[in-house]
């Protein structure tokens, strides 16, 4: 028997409709990135002798993608040799880079570039944009910055920012600490946050700092994480903090002598990007 064409079309429609859903695709995976926190000494090593070359060698081994470094010269002074340390170390490792002077001196002779000290952000990404903030100066401080760069992490945008305040005055740091999470709060992307705070992991300025982010030590380090100094490492003061919405896979302080801190690394997963 033949059953009617309108029929037939009921019951294909019914059929359908009762039919469970195709499943759907895997939810894309979050992309990993090894990031660092470096205070490099303008490159000056515990033996006392200037060397970029130990502090490239100790970011390539790393594997780092993103490294945030603290006291960095460019064409500063003799003890530097009057290096754009940034841009030299930047094409060494292959990397982008951007620098943000907080001290911005003139130079020793007319014609010759602007003394420059202050922090930088080199990464394997593409760089979309970056500023430099300066941040609260107290009588008597030296002037800090918040550098930030925003990177294109395989079409996921990360905010990614290094800084380094005052290491002699807690109502200094204080401050910085509140204009840091004040434009932080203004991030329409995760949050990567590279720096020497100079303060440890138990002072009111590290606390308040975590109400916001994640300390990637506490997430994944093992043992003390002890940065500074490199001869005696006694305390904790470097740090890679991120966003809430950021994974921490490991945590690492690693070795090297080209500096008076030692690095941090740390291996992090961005959010899953959304799919539309």
């Amino acid at each position: 028997m033949r059953w009617p064409a309108p029929l037939v079309a009921i019951v294909a429609a019914v059929a359908a409709a009762c039919a469970p859903p195709p499943p759907e695709p895997p939810a894309p995976v979050g992309r990993d990135v090894v990031a660092m926190s470096f205070n490099i000494h303008h490159g000056v090593g515990i033996d006392g002798l200037l060397d970029l070359d130990r502090i490239a060698a100790t970011v390539t081994a790393s594997g780092a993608e993103v490294v945030g470094l603290q006291e960095v010269d460019r064409h500063f002074a003799e003890r530097s040799n009057f290096v754009d340390q940034a841009t030299y170390l930047a094409e060494v490792l292959g990397m982008s880079v951007v620098f943000g002077a907080n001290l911005d001196l003139d130079p020793p002779e007319y014609g010759l570039p602007r003394r420059q000290y202050g922090n930088a952000i080199l990464t394997s990404f593409p760089i979309t944009s970056w500023s430099n903030t300066l941040l609260p100066l107290l009588p008597g401080g030296e002037q800090r910055g918040l550098l930030q760069a925003t990177l294109d992490v395989g079409g996921t945008p990360l905010n990614a920012y290094s800084t380094h305040l005052q290491h002699d005055s807690q109502e200094a740091r204080l401050a910085q600490v509140d204009a840091i999470t004040a434009e932080l709060a203004t991030s329409d992307a995760s949050v990567l946050l590279l720096g020497d705070l100079n303060a440890t992991p138990e002072s009111p300025e590290i606390e308040a700092m975590v109400e916001e982010l994640t300390d990637t030590w506490v997430e994944a380090g093992v043992g003390d994480g002890y940065t500074y100094s490199t001869t005696n490492p006694s305390v904790r003061i470097d740090y890679v903090l991120t966003s809430t919405d950021i994974a921490t896979r490991t945590a690492a302080v690693v070795t090297s002598d080209g500096s008076d801190h030692l690095p941090v690394v740390a291996t992090v997963t961005l959010p899953r990007p959304q799919v539309a």
